[in-house]
């Protein structure tokens, strides 16, 4: 098992960082990065480093103001940029060390192919967390249980229209997310490092999660250009002491640019500040 490591007597883990990024930025934003070549401002389209630098300065940009970053890994794979992936990474890690980093790449395999795709998170990209999908059961995510300070963010109530396909079958008269958030809270969570998705898409959804899973956080895609309500996102999610939560936009925050030769990392900040500013609004309750 991959040992805790330890700062001032505090464990440097996932929930812990996340814990801290929450109250440092105040912020419950997740800004994702997902570039997009063709949506690339033209100076990074023909630069052969241009993801990478691309999402640098939108890291530098939004740093102030989120709770975790979230790059997803198909957005780098598709064009053969992992290398530039493992620079964001890294240069995250150095620069950011404070943020924690969330590597969305939605693995589900079991034995010893999670423990490959557990190694790829955790040791290749150095990611504080990976998103996993629970639907081949524990033996598909105890491997990544291994490395006992990260986190694993399993998929629960998604935001897209067809997770309903599976989802919100009934399973003695319970919805089955309802199962995987009881599943998670009450078994698969044994390093405490444990967290749920569950989209902004489903406010009501997302209140029952909560009301199951306690404290445990949630990772909520779906507003920017998803179309999720904040204000209901937040009031659905949020724990106690308003927090809870790291509610994710990626396009929004991304592309926010909107004439030619705007500065985009400003256009990405003044967004990145709108949505977090936002989210804020609706914490206290």
């Amino acid at each position: 098992m991959v040992g805790l490591h330890f700062m001032r007597g505090v464990a440097v883990n996932f929930i812990n960082k996340l814990n801290a990024a929450w109250t440092a930025n105040d912020s419950l934003l997740c800004v994702g990065l997902d570039p997009d070549m063709a949506k690339l401002p033209p100076q990074f389209q023909q630069d052969p480093n241009g993801i990478f630098n691309f999402c640098k300065e939108i890291i530098d940009a939004t740093a102030d103001l989120a709770c975790s970053f979230k790059p997803q890994i198909a957005y780098f794979a598709a064009l053969s940029a992992e290398r530039q992936l493992e620079d964001i990474c890294a240069y995250a890690r150095e620069n950011y060390p404070h943020i924690p980093l969330i590597l969305d790449a939605k693995r589900g395999d079991i034995g010893a192919t999670a423990r490959q795709y557990a190694r790829e998170a955790y040791d290749r990209y150095g990611a504080d967390a990976v998103t996993v999908n629970p639907y081949m059961g524990s033996d598909s995510v105890e491997p990544y249980m291994e490395w006992a300070d990260r986190g694993v963010i399993i998929l629960c109530r998604t935001s897209n229209a067809g997770g309903s396909d599976l989802q919100f079958l009934n399973v003695d008269g319970k919805p089955l997310y309802q199962h995987v958030a009881r599943l998670v809270a009450e078994k698969w969570n044994s390093n405490g490092q444990c967290a749920l998705v569950v989209g902004a898409t489903f406010p009501e959804e997302l209140a029952q999660v909560r009301a199951i899973i306690g404290d445990m956080p949630l990772l909520v895609p779906g507003v920017g250009a998803q179309g999720g309500d904040v204000e209901a996102t937040v009031k659905s999610g949020r724990t106690a002491n308003g927090a809870g939560m790291m509610i994710n936009s990626s396009r929004a925050i991304l592309y926010a640019a909107q004439q030619p030769g705007e500065d985009f990392a400003m256009a990405a900040r003044r967004v990145a500040l709108e949505t977090r500013d936002a989210i804020n609004a609706h914490r206290a309750g």
